[in-house]
């Protein structure tokens, strides 16, 4: 989607911004993300921790990592008090077109799923279950549905309960079919995050978080330092100009070694360039930088 210059006030839930800001809000973000899981799934979500632009590293230096726009870890017990199985929620809004989805969320699951054993782990029942919930502002398959919930099965034999931990969920903000009334109701405030479209419990609560947040000072100084930079990362032929704009911005900290130096001029992801320079203007030294930049 190009990017349009707004104010903070005419920003919706949608936006990577101000989701990621709801949801890292010390005193909304959990609670704003248990209303937007339960009314999306349609299920209780328990207690929750949540952790905002979470980064796994690749492998090796030569391979490409991921960056989790909003993740929630679900504290989830059995009924004797028994710690079950974590649940694990990647939430991610998307509006970029074009992008192959099932097979971007497979290199997601995989590089997610790699976070949770260590070396010589043979147990691979201690993997949590993982949600994938992207969140588009384009249907991603064409058949106009709010929902798309993709698991794996055996095609051989229906009745098999193939129980792998892992669900896809695609919501799709304009979609009518499918879904209910919950969810359709979520998804137009999400969309359009005014308070005409706050009509039930749940968007109201939702509308309740998103004008607590907009109003704070570190939110609007953070939204300036946003917009000077996203148009320039989203628009075709400007990588040259965002990565002079990232290395001046570490070059106040001292020189830049040339490794380091060599893997920012290597990169052409806009979303990748984005993270580094907002990761650069808050970074106390380049060494921080560095052991925080994958």
């Amino acid at each position: 989607m190009s990017y349009k210059k707004r104010k903070l006030e005419e920003l919706n839930v949608m936006d990577d911004f101000l989701m990621n800001r709801l949801a890292s809000d010390g005193s909304v973000g959990e609670e704003f993300c248990k209303v937007l899981l339960s009314t999306l799934l349609q299920r209780e979500i328990g207690k929750v921790s949540v952790t905002v632009q979470k980064v796994m590293p690749p492998f090796s230096p030569d391979r490409k990592g991921i960056r989790l726009d909003v993740r929630v870890d679900e504290d989830v017990r059995r009924k004797n008090g028994e710690a079950a199985r974590m649940n694990v929620y990647d939430v991610e809004p998307h509006f970029w077109k074009g992008t192959d989805l099932p097979r971007h969320n497979r290199f997601y699951q995989a590089m997610a799923d790699s976070g949770h054993m260590k070396i010589g782990e043979k147990d691979y029942s201690l993997l949590p279950n993982l949600f994938i919930v992207m969140i588009l502002d384009s249907d991603p398959f064409g058949f106009d549905y709010m929902l798309y919930s993709i698991r794996n099965r055996c095609e051989e034999i229906e009745e098999l309960n193939y129980e792998d931990g892992l669900r896809f969920y695609y919501f799709y903000t304009k979609g009518k079919l499918g879904g209910n009334e919950a969810i359709s109701t979520m998804l137009r405030y999400i969309r359009d995050s005014r308070v005409e479209n706050a009509t039930d419990m749940a968007t109201r609560k939702l509308h309740g978080f998103t004008e607590s947040v907009k109003v704070q000072p570190e939110v609007r100084e953070s939204y300036m330092f946003w917009e000077e930079y996203v148009e320039m990362l989203k628009e075709e032929g400007r990588g040259e100009e965002a990565l002079d704009t990232l290395l001046d911005l570490l070059s106040d900290y001292g020189e830049v070694p040339e490794e380091t130096s060599r893997i920012l001029r290597g990169e052409n992801d806009p979303g990748t360039l984005r993270k580094w320079i907002k990761l650069a203007a808050k970074s106390d030294s380049i060494e921080d930088f560095i052991d925080r930049m994958y």
